[in-house]
């Protein structure tokens, strides 16, 4: 992903009936407060009846909805990441919860094909964030982003907490403090320079080579620097008209994986591997490996993807 934006999701969610419903919240469920009223937690449940108040509130600070269910593993791993980087940013964030069980409207106006499905909403309008759980250092670069696109479209509001002050002033609560160089690369994902925080998490690396927070954060930030000048309709022309060139798929691939289609990058590259003759095929594993450090050993389609990447070496 180039950089989270509006536009990516135009077309694909249509929220305009939640707009205008009235914001009664269901039996047991609270309704979200105002924008001007203090807020408990910042992280709330959302209800297809309660959502159009949570448009509303995306006006003053990007809203970050995860669609979830009780029955999903993978939401079980992410969204404790999202809610404890929703709450150190002090109100900048707010957090609504859907479960998409209960609350079948809002699943199918979001398309949600699979869960964990993770989607911002900024003065109204979805940007896509994540599909599948992601580590926590991803999370965090990807919210960088998220304030960054909010603050170009003018959303750059507080949230009150527990009486706190409603506003851009409104102080967030200190922060655990990071590895100097892993702060030094998180600074610099925020500022966009990609390929600083690269450096960074390879001096990390160097020090300490099964830093865990560092290989995630260093395959997410490797991603995002091979895809920032990319075009999608150029990189798939490109690959389509040359199915074995190497540098071709991997653009498409790592174009799907920023874009949630985790199974079409895994898939593109494992039917490459198969056709290259078997001196030109490490750049494909090694470029395999890395994205599947990106998603987690753990995850069903890495499971998969690695099954059959084995087979084909052996």
């Amino acid at each position: 992903m180039t950089e989270l934006s509006p536009a990516a999701l135009r077309g694909a969610v249509d929220l305009s009936s939640l707009r205008n419903r009235p914001a009664a919240p269901a039996p047991g469920a609270p309704a979200a407060p105002a924008a001007g009223t203090p807020f408990a937690d910042l992280v709330i449940d959302a209800t297809d009846e309660t959502f159009g108040q949570v448009l509303e509130l995306s006006r003053t600070v990007p809203v970050v909805v995860d669609l979830w269910a009780e029955w999903c593993g993978p939401c079980k791993q992410l969204s404790p990441i999202i809610e404890k980087v929703t709450r150190e940013l002090g109100g900048r964030v707010l957090l609504a919860k859907v479960d998409v069980d209960a609350n079948p409207q809002l699943a199918q106006s979001f398309r949600a094909q699979s869960i964990p499905m993770v989607v911002a909403l900024i003065a109204g309008q979805p940007v896509p964030m994540f599909n599948g759980a992601v580590p926590e250092e991803q999370v965090r670069a990807v919210f960088a982003q998220l304030l960054q696109l909010a603050a170009q479209n003018g959303v750059t509001g507080s949230l009150a907490v527990d009486g706190a002050p409603v506003g851009e002033e409104a102080a967030a609560p200190e922060e655990p403090a990071l590895p100097p160089l892993h702060a030094e690369a998180f600074a610099a994902i925020e500022a966009g320079d990609y390929a600083a925080a690269i450096v960074a998490y390879e001096k990390a690396l160097a020090e300490n080579p099964r830093d865990e927070d560092a290989i995630a954060g260093l395959g997410q930030v490797r991603l995002l620097d091979r895809v920032q000048s990319l075009d999608l309709q150029t990189a798939r022309a490109a690959a389509a008209a040359a199915p074995l060139d190497i540098a071709a798929q991997f653009d498409v691939a790592d174009l799907d994986l920023a874009g949630g289609h985790v199974d079409d990058a895994f898939g593109r590259l494992l039917d490459l591997f198969a056709q290259l003759p078997s001196d030109e095929r490490t750049p494909v594993r090694e470029r395999l490996v890395e994205l599947f450090g990106l998603i987690g050993a753990g995850d069903p389609r890495v499971i998969s993807a690695r099954n059959r990447l084995t087979s084909l070496l052996f």
